[in-house]
């Protein structure tokens, strides 16, 4: 998944003020939670790959301005997530046409993709905008507390509570729909160029939701 490219680039660091150990430490430890939200946000394996490559080019020339270490990670997912904005502004054809397997609940309140076909929920998130269907991933695929979601996406934690609250709504409807199978089936038929790759499986949340 070009993880090799990615380390790669730990070479210009030196130049730039990054400690080589640093970046492959960080490439070694979040390289496939990377790839796996830019793989729910973009529509091919190939476009996931190039977002999270981007995303460690960025941290390899700027990354010398994080003064705190430890918001490594939260910086890595808001920059993967405004390059992924940037690129959207250029192509607005973004499309969900992946498989997917249901979303593992934390043992709590039951969600819709529990009790669905897997294909109906990718099918259902394809009708959510982009503004839910961030947090969404996030807090399902990606296993993020509301407080972590909040610092990537760069949002007061009350907005994104408000977005997750509309969000798991519209999904709800959006499966409950009968004819949302033939409508995105119809929808794929008419896409062209788009590579069919499985979507990430969902992490647990190892702790609460807030």
């Amino acid at each position: 998944m070009g993880r090799a490219s990615s380390s790669k680039s730990s070479a210009e660091t030196t130049s730039s003020g990054v400690d080589p150990a640093l970046f492959h430490s960080l490439v070694n430890q979040y390289y496939e939670d990377l790839f796996r939200f830019a793989l729910s946000l973009a529509k091919s394996q190939s476009d996931a790959s190039d977002l999270t490559q981007e995303t460690f080019l960025v941290f390899a020339s700027k990354g010398n301005q994080l003064r705190d270490p430890a918001k490594a990670k939260s910086w890595l997912f808001t920059t993967l997530y405004h390059e992924f904005l940037r690129r959207r502004r250029k192509d607005q054809r973004l499309v969900f046409t992946e498989e997917s397997e249901p979303f593992d609940g934390d043992g709590g309140e039951r969600t819709p993709s529990q009790d669905v076909d897997s294909r109906m929920v990718v099918d259902a998130l394809a009708t959510l905008d982009e503004s839910h269907r961030a947090p969404l991933t996030l807090f399902y695929l990606q296993g993020y507390a509301y407080r972590e979601i909040a610092e990537i996406l760069e949002l007061p934690i009350g907005t994104v509570m408000s977005r997750l609250s509309r969000a798991k709504a519209a999904l709800r409807k959006a499966l409950a729909n009968p004819k949302l199978g033939e409508q995105m089936a119809a929808q794929r038929e008419q896409q062209s160029g788009g590579a069919v790759v499985p979507m990430p499986k969902p992490r647990k949340r190892s702790g609460g939701g807030h």
